[in-house]
């Protein structure tokens, strides 16, 4: 079974400090077989990053967007269509709770940029949280993508930075995967290495989604590292 690491660096970190997050991410970073490591930077990083993680030769490691427009190329002044970021990244996080709670995102805008990032050819992360869940879910059954993941992040967990508890993330998971069953969820919300056994251990789980835990590059690697003893 393929399990994921997602970084979600959200708006930290300028080019510089990406690459010296890079820098140090490869020190001390082991790779290990089906596991998926995927790190979103700051959209401001992606074109130098995409050369220097090429450069690194990571191995099982991938750039993803923090978002995406919801219209292809053209009059959208500010706009960053799915298509400008084929070649940089190979996944795009889309509907966070933070898009929709301060930016007033709405479901029709999530479910545009799926479509634009499938037919880019990138590969959708799609956040799912209460109250909304049934509708996220139900929308997705008009994307043909067998590569999307879904990522359960419920919102006192990531503003409130207090985990939820492990029960209640394998309730709602396994709510999730009575509407979307093919689907790859992980789990995102407050993580950090001394609780991320307990939720990488749900058998209903492919891995998690790492807030500010992966602003760290050290950090970042032992929450890796941990979910990859579970592949050993």
């Amino acid at each position: 079974m393929k399990k994921y690491v997602v970084g979600n660096w959200k708006c930290n970190k300028g080019r510089r400090e990406a690459q010296k997050w890079f820098a140090e991410f490869a020190d001390c970073y082991t790779p290990v077989s089906s596991l998926e490591v995927i790190v979103a930077p700051s959209l401001v990083c992606l074109l130098t990053l995409s050369q220097y993680v090429e450069a690194l030769q990571l191995e099982n490691v991938s750039l993803a967007a923090q978002d995406v427009s919801p219209f292809p190329k053209g009059s959208y002044t500010g706009a960053v269509a799915a298509d400008m970021l084929r070649g940089l990244v190979d996944y795009v996080i889309i509907g966070h709770s933070e898009r929709r709670r301060y930016f007033h995102e709405t479901s029709l805008e999530t479910a545009n940029k799926m479509a634009e990032s499938v037919d880019a050819g990138l590969k959708p992360i799609v956040c799912i949280d209460q109250p909304y869940a049934m509708s996220q879910l139900t929308a997705l059954n008009d994307i043909d993508c067998d590569d999307m993941l879904l990522a359960y992040g419920p919102v006192d967990a990531v503003t409130a930075r207090v985990p939820e508890e492990v029960s209640r993330v394998a309730e709602a998971v396994d709510f999730i995967k009575q509407v979307q069953p093919k689907r790859p969820v992980l789990y995102g919300g407050s993580l950090r290495p001394d609780n991320a056994e307990e939720y990488v251990a749900l058998s209903q789980l492919s891995g998690l989604f790492v807030g500010e835990s992966s602003l760290d590059a050290g950090t970042f690697a032992s929450i890796c590292a941990i979910v990859g003893k579970t592949l050993g």
